[in-house]
């Protein structure tokens, strides 16, 4: 396979300054607020993303070094392969997250919804597109079965 490289177009400002801080709960989406900084060189690609109330941001796990294939969710007791779950340590350590874009400033970005670490670098944007990305029929796996007990 061949080997790729990203370059961040920009890095979160969040309030977590460790992995410990980051609260983990199962099943509830994260709450805090936080702020993306875009790198000026990418400005122009931020025209119209204002109209947009969420957006998508995939993003570099940069402080994971592990690579396992089973992992142990937070709060679980039950290992689960890394590929049905959101845990950061991964093959490819690469996240994925949907935010609620409260207001852009210049190549500033103030979004709700965050749970990652401050400095993470933004590989990439989207606008979150209802008829794309949200599933209603979607099953949630083990996590359904959990929050049941």
């Amino acid at each position: 396979m061949t080997a790729l490289t990203y370059t961040p177009i920009g890095v979160f400002r969040t309030p977590y300054l460790t992995t410990q801080a980051i609260p983990k709960t199962l099943g509830q989406a994260p709450t805090a607020e936080a702020t993306i900084e875009i790198d000026p060189a990418y400005a122009d690609g931020l025209l119209d993303i204002d109209r947009f109330s969420h957006l998508i941001v995939i993003f570099a796990f940069h402080q994971s070094t592990a690579k396992p294939l089973r992992v142990y969710p937070p709060g679980q007791t039950r290992e689960r392969g890394v590929f049905a779950t959101r845990s950061p340590h991964r093959p490819n350590a690469i996240g994925i997250l949907t935010v609620e874009l409260k207001k852009r400033e210049g190549t500033r970005l103030f979004v709700k919804g965050v749970d990652v670490l401050d400095g993470t670098p933004v590989l990439d944007i989207k606008p979150y597109l209802a008829h794309f990305d949200c599933r209603p029929e979607a099953t949630l796996g083990w996590v359904e079965e959990t929050r049941r007990g």
